[in-house]
């Protein structure tokens, strides 16, 4: 079963922003006419990104930050597969990789043009379409073959229906967790317990799932827009992919109005099954508890969005 509990391997160890002849050293493996660093990008967690020539990007594994669920060989892998799959898709394309040390780990990839959809003032319009050509986008990825990531040691894999279950039934603890460490009480509008919800929610999950590699946080900091049109170029960071539902990969997109654009979009080349659709539900609403532990301000949206999710399946 491929859930995983996450952990830092060597949480003290030094952290240092390597020098420009030391990015150069590494980008020049690979790339042997790179010039000069021309940026360094801080905004990561696990990875800490340098710009060489306002074209190359050389991402290095912050040493005090390396865990069980990220890694740069994992994005190099999942990458890689993308381009000998189809080499249109927009992604970053990889040049090369090494571990040198337990301090020195990077990958050297192409940098995406545009910026992340979370930085970008975007119209309604210009978002529901940036959104919706995400999901398409999605269901292009989730199609390629799935048999070298499941060969691959890499992913943390959901092989069954019940493996899903658990990974399912652990955000609802997590949830209960929150909300009473937080001092707040259940919403009694829903009219019935988290715990029922919980045991009826996972009772209507199918019995057999169908799982493929996921980016698993393909949302607004890692969805990448052209500046002036808003438009979708393409989508960033593929190292805490794992293999389960194509669905967790959608949940990303959180408000109701996003979730039924990236929808729209994951289904605009063809359908998907009911089986497929009632998993959909399911993790709404398993997103929708989520989101009422993070924002306590937009409980009455919240409430009002997870009531109609609940009929929908039939779970109140």
């Amino acid at each position: 079963m491929g859930q995983i509990h996450e952990y830092y391997f060597q949480p003290n160890a030094p952290d240092p922003i390597l020098s420009e002849a030391e990015v150069l050293r590494c980008v020049r493996k690979f790339v042997p006419g790179a010039r000069a660093v021309t940026h360094v990008d801080e905004s990561g967690g696990e990875a800490r990104a340098y710009l060489v020539d306002d074209e190359i990007i050389l991402k290095v594994q912050r040493p005090h930050q390396v865990r069980v669920g990220t890694s740069l060989a994992k994005e190099v892998f999942y990458l890689n597969q993308l381009a000998a799959c189809d080499s249109t898709l927009p992604v970053p394309r990889i040049l090369g990789y090494a571990r040198e040390s337990n301090f020195l780990e990077y990958n050297i990839q192409t940098q995406m043009p545009g910026a992340a959809f979370a930085n970008v003032e975007l119209s309604p319009e210009q978002r529901r379409e940036a959104i919706f050509s995400v999901g398409r986008f999605l269901r292009r990825i989730h199609a390629i073959p799935q048999t070298p990531f499941r060969e691959s040691a890499h992913f943390p894999t959901d092989h069954t229906a019940a493996d899903f279950r658990v990974r399912l039934a652990n955000y609802f603890e997590f949830v209960g967790k929150r909300l009473h460490a937080a001092g707040r009480a259940w919403p009694l509008a829903l009219g019935v317990p988290l715990e029922k919800i919980a045991e009826r929610t996972l009772a209507v999950l199918p019995d057999t799932i169908d799982c493929v590699a996921v980016h698993a946080n393909p949302g607004p900091p890692h969805t990448f827009v052209d500046h002036h049109t808003g438009k979708f170029v393409g989508l960033i960071d593929f190292g805490d992919a794992y293999i389960s539902h194509p669905v967790m990969d959608l949940w990303r997109w959180t408000r109701p109005a996003d979730r039924a654009d990236v929808l729209a979009g994951y289904t605009s080349d063809g359908p998907v099954n009911d089986e497929w659709l009632t998993v959909w539900r399911v993790v709404i609403v398993v997103l929708s508890l989520m989101r009422l532990t993070r924002f306590p301000e937009q409980h009455k949206e919240i409430v009002a969005d997870l009531t109609q999710t609940l009929d929908e399946v039939s779970l109140r």
